[in-house]
């Protein structure tokens, strides 16, 4: 996934909002669990939380297939919409260009906040990042002998 979906991070938002707007969001949370779905099904799940039309939720479809996340496909008469990427491939981009750029700015205390807080929230992913660090060093030496 090489697309640019972090350029509007808002750390203040929840979850995928925080680089999608809200409505963005709820689509692509009905994209992702309904696989390849039509756009009126999209419409008629939104419609259970909120007040919306279906024209909003077409809008919506096509911001998101113009952004590289939603493929459109034409049926017949309509068309299907699919997800180009899982959620978790989604969000393994985000983090990855998040940190990226955070890292650009300040790689040093970037690193040790990141390791701080892991170890805050949750000690066994601390340890498998310690793996991760290892494997990755080791491959490192491996390439730079072969």
């Amino acid at each position: 996934m090489g697309r640019i979906v972090a350029k509007n991070f808002r750390f203040t938002n929840a979850g995928l909002s925080k680089v999608l707007g809200e409505l963005e969001s709820q689509v692509m949370d009905v994209v992702w669990k309904g696989g390849e779905i039509k756009g009126r099904e999209v419409y008629e799940e939104i419609k259970k939380t909120r007040d919306i039309a279906l024209t909003t939720v077409l809008t919506v479809l096509e911001r998101l297939t113009e952004k590289g996340l939603v493929e459109k496909v034409k049926e017949s008469a309509t068309y299907t919409f699919k997800p180009t990427c899982t959620k978790d491939e989604f969000a393994g981009s985000v983090s990855r260009q998040v940190l990226r750029g955070v890292m650009e700015l300040w790689s040093g205390s970037a690193v040790a906040s990141f390791v701080d807080i892991l170890a805050e929230k949750d000690p066994d992913e601390l340890e498998r990042l310690s793996r991760l660090v290892d494997e990755r060093l080791r491959k490192l030496k491996g390439d730079k002998l072969g």
